[in-house]
């Protein structure tokens, strides 16, 4: 028996990504396929699948432990050369007379050695005939990877072009994908003959990028994965397996004239299972082919959205379109009642996702009872019982208001805005429209109240003037914002309510301090985050907040960048306004909104002389804050800002 060592497989720029789900135990027995872990990834997660058949010896990591491509998470025992387990020298390939096959057949074979291992619809087994690399001068087509349900996501950055020689994962293209970024990799090493797309250009999985001239011996070895060799027998393994291609005729898949690649270089190991259902339409292979998974989720699927799961089940590479029926809604769920969007950002992972659609089950209607609210197993099996066990009354109560949330409130109007003059549709970028529904949700769950204050910042401001000439030459410049982020840590010392979390019926005080910031940019709203402001003075802040916001701007913030926030601020001082109400980021409990400053008449007691006033704005979530609390937080805010030296006490 081999080992198998699984890595976790190429995840982008990203680092230290939390494991969240372990679904394995050693002993357990795995299919190439199942999944292992769950890591979570820009509030969206992925199952990292194993690569081959085989039995789990060792668990290298536990729920909370942090990950970066290439950290050994699972020890397999296994019968076959997979994954980073692969070894150097590919398996010999079984020998037959290319003269006894049959033409169809053999155009098969010619299709299978062209094709590096792992595309879609194409051969997973050895390839046949004298050599495994393709023959001089072909051309691989290299195409955007398995991105889970997003289309039209738009290309950034371009690293090569035309002439430039690459090596295997070296990345290719940058594209943006949910306030995150990702890279696509070469899966070989070779010549850029040509590049399909420019920058601004909107691509889709299997949209084709980049042509390359393999070098000598590039190509990814092409080895049997367990799924191709249960799917083959005797001394005529198939040809084509993704395709189905092992009766007599051809099959449509097969009869393209050049090679083509998935950007990840793994085999799918779900191909094989397909091969042995003879002479399949045309329809199912398209199905098969666009069905399959790489073994190693690939750099979306985990950020991009959750959906992107591999498949677990033996013969599912022939596609859902052609080989799953459509799941039957619970009751109360008549069709089409399910809101795609809501259940495509739903927080949970992709094997729950998974087993959601199999039972019918909306994951939009679901409250999550995991970390941050992700959605478990249990509740979707909880959700079932409910209604299975409901009335019937009561179960099609649900349905009165699914289109509004279950608030049964009147549907959106449709209004034929054309009947009234000239319009322009745009499309919501995707920044939007992810942040759009959490804050229809924090508003619609979260019982707001908002307290405003005015602060005098007459000689703050002179004190910020001060230290940006003293910081010129340094290149440093501070912000009325940054002073801002000292000042609410000291607040939220002396009210630690304000840096709290609800958990069911438990309130989850934090220990740490760290301060979450709006940013403008051209695609949307974000809301980096500066990790241990307590323990950083203003100019360690005032740096982290200009890099911050430089990578806002670029669409460069990764999903770190915007995780683990105690309390926000939102500053429009430099736009105008005098007061506004601020919507709290869930799970935090309140937020603070900065309108801007202003030059006002104040009675010092003796007389009316000017001052700099700064409009507050603080909303909180009044099941954790009450009003007296809230005042006194913001009283105790404007005396720190009017007095600086107070942070220090």
């Amino acid at each position: 028996m081999s080992t198998i060592e699984v890595k976790v497989p190429d995840i982008g720029d990203f680092a230290d990504v939390p494991v969240i789900e372990v679904l394995v135990k050693p002993g357990d027995a795995v299919k190439a396929e199942d999944s292992l872990v769950t890591l979570e990834s820009d509030k969206a997660t992925m199952d990292v699948p194993s690569p081959s058949d085989g039995v789990v010896k060792e668990l290298r990591v536990k729920v909370g432990d942090k990950v970066s491509q290439g950290t050994s998470i699972v020890v397999l025992e296994g019968n076959g050369a997979a994954g980073d387990a692969r070894p150097s020298t590919p398996a010999p390939a079984p020998a037959r007379t290319p003269a006894a096959a049959p033409p169809a057949q053999a155009n098969a074979t010619a299709q299978a050695e062209r094709s590096p291992r792992g595309e879609k619809g194409l051969a997973d087994a050895p390839a046949e005939g004298p050599t495994s690399t393709p023959p001089s001068g072909s051309t691989v087509e290299v195409k955007v990877p398995d991105i889970g349900d997003f289309a039209d996501v738009p290309v950034i950055e371009i690293f090569v072009k035309p002439g430039d020689i690459v090596s295997v994962d070296d990345p290719l293209m940058t594209l943006e994908s949910d306030k995150a970024t990702m890279d696509v990799p070469s899966p070989i090493a070779g010549a850029i003959e040509g590049v399909r797309v420019s920058v601004g250009d909107r691509v889709s999985e299997g949209t084709v990028i980049v042509s390359i001239a393999p070098s000598g011996g590039a190509m990814p070895s092409p080895q049997p994965s367990p799924a191709s060799g249960r799917g083959s027998s005797g001394s005529q393994p198939s040809a084509a397996s993704g395709s189905g291609s092992s009766g007599s005729q051809p099959s449509v898949a097969s009869g393209s004239g050049h090679s083509e690649t998935q950007a990840s270089p793994q085999a799918s190991a779900a191909s094989g299972r397909g091969s042995s259902e003879p002479q399949p339409s045309a329809a199912s292979a398209r199905g098969s082919s666009e069905a399959q998974r790489s073994p190693q989720p690939s750099p979306a699927s985990g950020r991009g959205s959750s959906e992107a799961q591999p498949s677990r089940e033996p013969g599912s590479a022939t596609g859902r379109a052609s080989a799953e029926p459509s799941p039957r809604p619970l009751a109360g769920e008549g069709p089409g009642v399910r809101d795609e969007q809501a259940f495509r950002i739903a927080h949970a992972s992709p094997s729950v996702r998974k087993f959601a659609r199999e039972l019918g089950v909306d994951l939009s209607k679901l409250s999550g009872s995991g970390p941050n609210g992700r959605i478990l197993h249990e509740d979707v099996q909880r959700y079932v019982k409910q209604a299975l066990t409901a009335a019937p009354p009561a179960a099609a109560a649900p349905a009165a208001g699914a289109g509004s949330g279950g608030l049964n409130l009147l549907p959106w109007p449709k209004v034929d805005f054309a009947k009234f003059g000239p319009v322009e549709s745009k499309p919501l970028s995707r920044i939007k429209k992810i942040s759009g529904a959490n804050l229809a949700r924090n508003w619609v769950m979260i019982p707001h109240v908002t307290q405003h204050e005015h602060a005098d910042i007459t000689e703050l401001e002179a004190l910020r003037v001060q230290l940006n000439k003293e910081h010129e030459k340094a290149g440093v410049k501070f912000t009325m914002l940054a002073f801002l982020i000292k000042a609410s840590v000291a607040a939220l010392r002396r009210f630690p309510d304000f840096n709290a979390s609800l958990d069911g019926d438990n309130l989850v005080y934090k220990q740490y301090y760290n301060i979450g910031f709006a940013a403008d940019t051209p695609n949307g709203l974000v809301v980096p985050v500066v990790k241990g402001a307590d323990q950083k003075g203003l100019v360690a802040i005032a740096k982290e907040m200009a890099e911050l916001s430089a990578k806002a701007r670029d669409g460069k913030l990764g999903p770190a960048d915007m995780q683990g926030g105690c309390f926000s601020i939102s500053s429009l001082g430099g736009i105008g306004g005098t007061a506004f109400t601020p919507i709290v980021n869930a799970p935090e409990v309140a937020i603070l909104g900065v309108s801007k400053s202003a030059m006002q008449p104040v009675w010092d007691g003796k007389a009316f002389a000017p001052r700099l006033m700064l409009p507050m704005s603080l909303s909180y979530d009044h099941r954790v804050i009450d009003g007296a609390s809230a005042a006194r937080f913001t009283t105790y805010l404007a005396q720190i800002l009017a007095d600086f030296r107070r942070v220090i006490l």
